[in-house]
């Protein structure tokens, strides 16, 4: 790889990693790596209020790590980006198991 894309690689996962370095932001990453889940179920795997919960997951989905999809009353979060989701299941392994 040249130096110049690895550069840009380099800015891209950064930001990424800033944007998750949070240890509540990582908290939520690691809770829908399992999959897609609403506000409710969120809070209730997280020690937050949910005035913090959605400041967190606004800035996450400004950020392109989430994407949400809306069902009637619910708004339902996932990740956006596969290659976030094997990060984040990558550290589970090896900080969790």
């Amino acid at each position: 790889m040249n130096p110049e894309k690895m550069q840009g690689k380099c800015d891209e996962v950064s930001s990424m990693m800033k944007a998750i370095a949070h240890p509540q932001r990582l908290m939520i990453m690691c809770h829908l790596s399992a999959g897609e889940k609403n506000v409710g179920e969120i809070l209730e795997l997280c020690d937050i209020s949910q005035s913090q919960l959605s400041q967190f997951l606004n800035r996450m989905q400004r950020e392109k790590l989430l994407k949400v999809r809306k069902e009637g009353h619910f708004s339902f979060y996932s990740i956006a980006d596969q290659r976030i989701n094997k990060l984040i299941q990558s550290m589970q392994k090896i900080f969790c198991d």
